[in-house]
């Protein structure tokens, strides 16, 4: 093999970050990946619902021969940036040429309602990360009551919902829609696995109470009706009583309760459909009304990590408006916004570049697009030389600073022990649910 001329360093490593790495290994580039989490995989690891068990092994098994390449470091439980193991400037100063940042959207979005932080109203990510169990989330207590309101209508709030009605088994589960039924997000097949619990009666007259209004924007109320029904033949098998119904335009807008008691109410405003350049958007009606409930869901989207070192806009890191580098016109390239210059030698990917767009299919793509650009910038940069002794004195000041940082030999140690344990609690799969479980399965 020849020996590589380029040394990058990745931030991250879900999707965007492993398909980078491959992109960049492909191409004879020496990578080294930093993780927050001990394993790699991010959302694709700790986001998709537990019981997709065939999807996990698949994308798992993508991402070994990933980081099987002899061009990838891989080290896990290392945090980068301000308060972290180590900062950009530590990579810089070893001579790594490019650093692409593939955080993800690891933030949470809020609506910034009254009453937000009251006891027993939480996010749908904070809630998805607990029952996928990944540290510390995993031993974060989450009180659920009976009856729980959802925000959102994508399949993150159909995935919760799964959760409250095949695992808690609450008594009842709403899920409050900004828009109409014509504008929900998530899929058949998620449905299929709460549609058993369907309040059917309910979902009828919640239907002829918004036809009207989706009549007036030129909605089809029957093919958007059907569109929750066609989901009933092939329903999972009920397993609780809990009664599941929508409130469609329907926006929340304060949060009661008290701090000793939590949740008691949502009040909402009711909407109405309105045609914008050719979409269709909700516009509130000013009248409010009350939906009981003691615990609030929030499922409204995702932003990136607002404490980590990097200028923010929006729900993304800042990107430069005209790139030097682009790919299919898009830029991958940091900009700073204090200095008002590119954030030289630092690039973004996957949800870091643009928050909550997509699953890892659009996150792989983005991660290969990123690494194209980085390659493009590459090439104006002279070679490195002796990159090899470089990488080696490099991994040994980080264990130095880090004793506790996990390589691809430990993550081998932690697999064979989870798998060791599933055939001990003849179990499909076994998850450790603290990183100090993790670490001393490993012999860390």
């Amino acid at each position: 093999m020849e020996e590589p001329k380029y040394m990058v360093a990745i931030i991250g490593a879900g999707p965007a970050g492993l398909f980078a790495a491959r992109y960049f290994s492909n191409n004879g580039v020496r990578v080294v990946m930093f993780n927050r989490d001990i394993k790699p995989g991010g959302l694709a690891e700790y986001g998709i619902y537990p019981d997709k068990i065939k999807m996990k092994e698949g994308l798992r098994k993508q991402f070994h021969q990933i980081l099987d390449s002899p061009l990838i470091d891989y080290y896990g439980n290392v945090t980068v940036c301000c308060g972290g193991n180590i900062v950009f400037s530590d990579l810089f100063d070893w001579g790594f040429q490019a650093v692409v940042v593939a955080t993800g959207a690891q933030g949470t979005k809020w609506l910034r309602l009254p009453g937000e932080n009251l006891p027993g109203v939480y996010h749908a990510k904070d809630v998805v990360y607990h029952y996928n169990l990944l540290p510390p989330f995993s031993q974060r207590r989450f009180v659920i009551g009976r009856k729980v309101i959802l925000v959102g209508a994508g399949n993150v709030m159909m995935d919760v919902a799964h959760y409250l009605v095949r695992e808690k088994k609450v008594d009842e589960v709403i899920a409050v829609v900004r828009r109409g039924p014509a504008e929900v997000k998530f899929t058949k097949k998620e449905m299929e696995n709460v549609a058993g619990n369907l309040d059917l009666e309910a979902l009828d007259a919640e239907f002829e109470r918004v036809a009207p209004a989706m009549q007036a924007v030129g909605q089809d109320v029957a093919a958007a009706k059907n569109a929750f029904l066609e989901a009933l033949p092939k329903a999972a098998e009920r397993v609780s009583v809990t009664r599941l119904c929508f409130e469609f335009l329907t926006s929340p807008v304060h949060i009661m309760g008290s701090w000793t008691a939590g949740v008691s109410t949502l009040k909402v405003e009711d909407n109405q459909l309105v045609t914008v350049d050719g979409g269709v958007k909700a516009k509130g009606l000013g009248t409010i009304r009350q939906i009981e409930a003691d615990t609030i869901i929030f499922a409204i989207g995702d932003t990136v990590d607002k404490n980590f070192c990097m200028p923010i806009c929006g729900d993304a890191y800042v990107v430069l408006n005209e790139p030097r580098f682009p790919v299919d016109g898009v830029s991958y390239e940091a900009f700073d916004v204090d200095a008002n210059c590119p954030m030289e030698k630092v690039f973004l990917a996957g949800w870091a570049r643009q928050a909550s767009t997509g699953l890892v299919g659009v996150a792989r793509k983005d991660g290969e697009n990123a690494a194209q650009a980085v390659l493009q910038y590459l090439q104006t940069q002279p070679p490195m030389l002796d990159i090899e002794n470089v990488n080696l004195k490099f991994a040994d000041w980080l264990h130095d600073i880090h004793p506790l940082v996990v390589t691809k030999r430990w993550l081998a140690r932690l697999e064979a022990a989870e798998q060791a344990e599933a055939q001990i609690r003849h179990l499909e799969h076994f998850k450790f649910a603290t990183n100090d479980e993790m670490l001393r399965a490993m012999g860390l």
